[in-house]
């Protein structure tokens, strides 16, 4: 089984993705559980500053999915937890 890790990043979404259940479907298809620390949405534009756990592969898969959906993602630290 592979190790879970606890990753720190900053979630910044488009007016498009403000009222898309984007964590939702992370959680779902990436098996990746994200801790919201910090959060700003309005209706045009919306951040989350939260701590993704998972295998490293999911929360890979689970960052790369988050990047074509058009979700700009910003690492705000190295692996927290191991």
């Amino acid at each position: 089984m592979s190790e879970l890790i606890r990753v720190r990043v900053k979630l910044t979404f488009p007016e498009s993705l403000v009222r898309t259940p984007v964590l939702a479907h992370l959680v779902r298809e990436f098996n990746v559980d994200p801790d919201i620390r910090r959060a700003d949405i309005t209706d045009s534009v919306g951040w989350i500053v939260c701590e993704l756990d998972g295998t490293a592969e999911n929360i890979d898969a689970g960052v790369a999915w988050l990047q074509t959906e058009g979700v700009g993602v910003d690492l705000l630290g190295d692996v927290l937890e191991s």
